[in-house]
């Protein structure tokens, strides 16, 4: 009867961790570079029918830090509640997020998680069960493209990432990044959720204004997208790209390029 209840409890705390992916993703959503924007991604996953992979790992992009840091000064003071509470005390979505979570494996697991995953959020959400694991998977990109191949800076270039899987793919990241004729490389990550079989397509912009002069570097990109040729780098990976935790690995990448004529 108590592994029942305990169980019971269990599913209830992900059921209404899904209920708060509507309200929450929207506030729980990590900070993207003005550069880059996703104009189009794959579907939402049909493996993960709960869909909480995405706010777990958003949430664990912004909180493992500050949770780790408190736990280092702290110890663990009280449950999940009291320690979630205080972490988060001026955002709600993300101490809503970190106690269900928390609730859902205990908080001496989930700190545990916590220090395993090492700042790798994807790795952490699939040691919490709320995010597929598929150790089999594939994805191999095809034609690779940007458009327009060259036009003056100001311009929003369309990267084009179409991709086929034979065996359907694990949680993921799709990495980019842009290497400026001043040797300045700018990158942007984008989660992939778990995929089935089939072919799928990315499609991002690169936005090319030069940044004004009064932008500061340790803030954003200030980047004047001087003439030149800029070199285009994608990877595909299961789980984070560079990760060397388990359920970790590289699909696939390919390369491409841009040409800024001048000034419009």
């Amino acid at each position: 009867i108590t592994f029942r209840v305990i169980c019971n409890m269990k599913v209830l705390s992900l059921f209404l961790f899904a209920a708060l992916v509507a309200s929450a993703s929207a506030t729980i959503s990590p900070d993207t570079d003005s550069v880059f924007a996703v104009v189009s991604a794959p579907p939402p996953s049909t493996v993960d029918r709960m869909h909480v992979c995405p706010t777990c790992v958003s949430f664990a992009t912004q909180g493992t830090n500050a949770l780790l840091n408190y736990i280092a000064n702290a110890g663990i003071v009280g449950g999940c509640g009291v320690m979630c509470g205080k972490v988060f005390n001026a955002s709600k979505p993300l101490a809503t997020a970190c106690d269900l979570l928390c609730d859902y494996v205990g908080i001496k697991e989930f700190v545990a998680l916590l220090k395993k995953a090492d700042l790798d959020p994807i790795y952490m959400c699939e040691e919490l069960k709320v995010c597929p694991v598929n150790d089999h998977g594939d994805a191999k990109i095809s034609a690779m493209a940007v458009s327009p191949k060259s036009a003056p800076s100001s311009t929003k270039f369309l990267l084009t990432v179409p991709f086929t899987s034979t065996n359907g793919t694990g949680t993921g990241e799709f990495f980019l990044n842009v290497t400026t004729v001043d040797g300045q490389a700018i990158s942007t990550t984008q989660l992939l959720e778990s995929q089935a079989p089939g072919q799928y397509e990315l499609k991002v912009t690169i936005d090319t204004t030069p940044a004004d002069p009064s932008c500061d570097p340790s803030q954003q990109t200030c980047e004047s997208w001087a003439k030149g040729t800029y070199p285009v780098f994608v990877q595909l990976c299961n789980g984070e790209c560079g990760s060397k935790h388990p359920h970790s690995a590289t699909y696939d990448s390919a390369t491409t390029s841009f040409t800024i004529t001048g000034t419009q």
